[in-house]
């Protein structure tokens, strides 16, 4: 049995040996459960950023599985996308996607997995006074870059790219970081139980 001080993240808690298999199924997973999340999707009237459970799939993924694993997992997930896989919101693909609208969302929630696994590293997620910190600085960091991409990318006013980019989401979002924040401490309470 692994002691909860030595461990830096959930999935080391939950799989306290790792070979290349196990991060390999690990990436494979964590990517199938970013596509699912993606399909949770529909769009918002006046908008081209559509709603979707991905950034509700990060924020559990990357503080889960740690800054490396969640990072390399993000990563072939937006790889497969780009690859033609059709795993983006609404079963879309394409580099289009990386260059389009929503871009920007789409890497920050590269940026957000490394940065949300760091902090995990430092034990934020086991608590829920500093995993509800920890969820905001996620989801700032996806919304920071999808906004200034989307400011760029439609060349509209910053008051445009507010209104169509984050202000349709806020609610949504506080309800995410709400289900992240009680989701993790939660299962960290069953781990250190067994």
């Amino acid at each position: 049995m692994v002691s909860m001080t030595q461990v830096n993240s959930l999935k080391s808690a939950v799989i306290s040996r790792s070979t290349a298999v196990t991060q390999v199924s690990l990436i494979l997973s964590g990517t199938i459960f970013l596509a699912v999340m993606a399909q949770i999707s529909f769009p918002i009237p006046g908008s081209p950023v559509p709603f979707t459970g991905q950034t509700l799939g990060v924020l559990l993924l990357g503080t889960a599985y740690g800054a490396s694993l969640g990072f390399s997992t993000v990563a072939f997930y937006l790889l497969m996308g780009i690859a033609g896989a059709p795993i983006f919101a609404s079963g879309s693909h394409g580099i289009e996607k990386i260059a389009g609208a929503t871009g920007g969302y789409l890497i920050g929630m590269l940026l957000a997995s490394l940065v949300l696994g760091a902090l995990a590293g430092r034990k934020w997620d086991q608590k829920i006074k500093t995993v509800i910190p920890t969820m905001f600085i996620g989801n700032l960091i996806i919304f920071a870059s999808g906004l200034i991409w989307l400011h760029q990318y439609s060349g509209q006013s910053w008051s445009w790219t507010v209104d169509k980019g984050l202000t349709p989401f806020i609610l949504a979002e506080f309800i995410k970081i709400a289900i992240a924040s009680t989701a993790l401490p939660a299962v960290w309470r069953l781990v250190a139980k067994r």
